[in-house]
């Protein structure tokens, strides 16, 4: 990996904003624009605080921003280096955001409708073996655990994030991850209160993991898009309002509310 020279200046970046605002934006910056790609080392702190005119707890503070955005992270010799997010930090913040925002049922649903079928007509043409294989055995582990409501709510999460991937498009996988993980989370008490949405989930889940794995896009599709239909109606039936904007618990899983 490339070590970030002296040279390297930041300073340009530092015209506006104050403290350690000014440091996450000045890297945030370099790396926005691919002056420091992933995998290469920042500057120390000594060197940043000196380049940037501000004091080493500043540069601190500034550095600890950006690891909690995922945009640099510990390496060899605990030296700092450019990062990538992962998927999963990303949905982290945006369903908080989603949260806060206080975005209803309706419209996350409404994202489904459309994501999902796409992802599941896309993952009909690119799903590699690995990923067939763990379709396979997401769908055999919820036929063997089908009573219990713990692990119906984890494989059916599961098996959306694996069409996902399978569709093989990062703003595909980036846009419903975190709609997914509001929707399906809100599932929790569904099982209890309509014991029939198993066996449906189960049967759905069935007929679009068969179309993928054979490649016909047209049936995996329309099976995808009555699957998240389904879904709507299963919340409906149950007593929930979709309508309601989320409400988020302190481990960011969506409730729902009747």
């Amino acid at each position: 990996m490339r070590q970030a020279s002296d040279t390297d200046s930041l300073l340009p970046q530092l015209n506006f904003e104050p403290g350690y605002k000014r440091v996450a934006s000045a890297i945030e910056a370099q790396i926005v624009a691919g002056r420091l790609k992933a995998g290469e080392l920042l500057p120390t702190e000594g060197d940043l605080a000196q380049q940037l005119g501000v004091h080493r707890s500043t540069v601190r503070e500034g550095i600890r921003s950006l690891e909690n955005a995922g945009l640099v992270k510990r390496a060899a010799g605990k030296r700092l280096a450019v990062s990538v997010p992962e998927t999963a930090e990303i949905c982290s913040v945006v369903t908080r955001a989603l949260g806060l925002m206080k975005v209803s049922f309706m419209e996350l649903w409404e994202m489904q409708m459309e994501l999902e079928p796409f992802a599941a007509r896309l993952a009909s043409a690119r799903i590699d073996e690995r990923l067939a294989d763990a379709l396979r055995a997401n769908i055999e582990g919820l036929r063997n655990n089908i009573d219990d409501d713990d692990y119906v709510l984890l494989s059916d999460m599961e098996f959306h994030r694996l069409i996902t991937e399978a569709a093989n498009n990062a703003a595909l996988s980036l846009s419903a991850a975190p709609i997914g993980a509001l929707m399906f989370s809100a599932t929790v008490d569904l099982y209890q209160t309509v014991p029939q949405a198993r066996h449906r989930l189960l049967a759905a889940h069935e007929a679009i993991a068969n179309a993928i794995l054979n490649e016909d896009a047209v049936t995996a599709q329309e099976w995808m898009l009555r699957h998240i239909q389904d879904f709507r109606r299963g919340y409906e039936v149950a007593g929930f309002d979709m309508a309601d904007a989320i409400t988020l618990d302190a481990r960011g899983i969506a409730l729902a509310t009747k």
